[in-house]
């Protein structure tokens, strides 16, 4: 096989390889805004705050969060933050009644930055965390 024909196969595999991980890259920055009972998977841990609480749900590569109040009431300001290492914050934020999100995103093996808020309380995890 001459160099020529070797170049052509290296472009092509590396062409290829760049388009793949270009759409990985894309893809789960996506939020999904669904149900409360979409977050699917086992809950892995649940965050509580002097307001309220983060639940957090793994199914896969994927992680869901959802920030609940302590106690029953009408609207109140309330927010759900969910950040992959490398990707953008998929944040629901708004008056609620019951719950902030579900957001759902991609993690694969990343670390993960979690913070929620009901009122004037809040949960942060203050760093790049592994779930």
């Amino acid at each position: 096989m001459d160099s020529g024909a070797i170049r052509r196969r290296l472009g092509a595999v590396l062409g290829v390889l760049t388009a793949s991980g270009l759409l990985a890259l894309a893809a789960p920055g996506v939020a999904q805004a669904a149900d409360p009972s979409s977050c699917s998977g086992r809950k892995i841990r649940t965050f509580t705050f002097s307001t309220g609480s983060v639940r957090l749900y793994k199914d896969g590569n994927y992680l869901c969060a959802v920030t609940a109040p302590n106690s029953g009431g009408g609207k109140r300001p309330m927010m759900v933050s969910l950040q992959a290492r490398g990707f953008e914050p998929v944040v629901d934020k708004g008056l609620f009644a019951q719950h902030a999100g579900p957001v759902r995103s991609y993690v694969g093996h990343r670390k993960v930055w979690i913070k929620g808020s009901v009122g004037r309380g809040s949960y942060d995890s203050g760093g790049w965390k592994r779930y």
